[in-house]
């Protein structure tokens, strides 16, 4: 199915300009399955929630939640479960990686489990007084961002941590209404709003309590600038970042504790890949190479 592109604000009350590109078909496609799932008292649960939209969740999410359902013709509780649903569906690989010249690169690749996503997926450009804030990649009807980049100052990835099954998405949306905590694609999104460089993303993503375990990977515009942070929900498990004087020129995470044997192909796959590259011959290029040399072993890739 070709997208149907539409460019609108997300939010008609945000003073920000977000661009979005949407296959509306797409999205109950994605929605009914994940429906499903939700114990009957959940959907209950989320009753006052929708009532009171903005006292549960924060600006400018809430503005932009009632926008999309209103985009979409849907209901307001179907937007919210499908963003609490897509929390705990990263499955990917993120690499970070720095040439003898000191040049950092960032890539990642969408290993999601549900290929309806891919009918889904929009580049996202927010604006502020007219210049580019910064850059994602998300899901038509999602808030988040998985995937972000604020321009010359960094990057960041997220990949889930552990192997909850997708079906106990709904854990995490309690966690963020009970205990108040932020959802891990959220923290993203305001890290690349917010930060003022690197160091300021890094201290933000390592330290905000959220819902749950995450991986977060940022790469930076200088030397030494690439880290891979390992999440519990009330902080930081691990701190990886680039050694490149010991060798440490690349960080590869998918979505287990990179000090433990890893469960699938995916991290040796990429590793075998850089290393036979070589950090003389790392580029955009190779990298993305190097990506797609593992990608036999995604669940789905994008």
């Amino acid at each position: 199915m070709r997208p149907i592109s539409h460019y609108t604000s997300a939010d008609r009350d945000s003073t920000q300009d977000i661009v979005l590109c949407f296959c509306f078909n797409c999205v109950y496609c994605c929605y009914l399955p994940v429906s499903s799932t939700v114990p009957k008292w959940v959907h209950q649960a989320l009753a006052p929630v929708v009532v009171a939209l903005e006292k549960y969740i924060p600006p400018p999410y809430a503005g932009e939640i009632r926008g999309m359902a209103s985009l979409f013709g849907g209901s307001l509780s179907d937007i919210v479960i499908l963003n609490f649903a897509y929390e705990i569906s990263a499955f990917c690989t993120s690499i970070v990686a720095q040439d003898k010249n000191g040049s950092v690169y960032h890539g990642r690749n969408l290993d999601y489990p549900h290929p309806v996503l891919r009918n889904l997926t929009v580049n996202v450009v927010f604006l502020k007084n007219g210049e580019v804030a910064y850059r994602g990649t998300s899901f038509a009807g999602y808030v988040g961002l998985w995937t972000g980049q604020s321009p010359h100052k960094f990057t960041v990835s997220g990949d889930q941590r552990g192997s909850d099954h997708w079906w106990n998405w709904w854990k995490n949306f309690v966690s963020a209404f009970l205990l108040g905590r932020t959802p891990v694609s959220w923290l993203v999104r305001e890290t690349l709003a917010e930060a003022e460089n690197f160091q300021d993303a890094v201290m933000r993503l390592s330290k905000i309590p959220i819902i749950t375990g995450v991986y977060y990977i940022v790469g930076g515009v200088r030397a030494g600038e690439g880290v891979v942070i390992t999440r519990d929900r009330k902080g930081p498990a691990d701190i990886w970042p680039l050694d490149p004087v010991n060798g440490g020129w690349y960080r590869v995470e998918t979505n287990y504790d990179h000090w433990l044997p890893s469960r699938d192909p995916r991290r040796y796959a990429a590793s075998k890949a850089l290393n036979a590259t070589g950090q003389d011959h790392i580029n955009m290029d190779t990298l993305y190479q190097a990506s797609t040399d593992q990608s036999k072993y995604h669940i789905a890739h994008f």
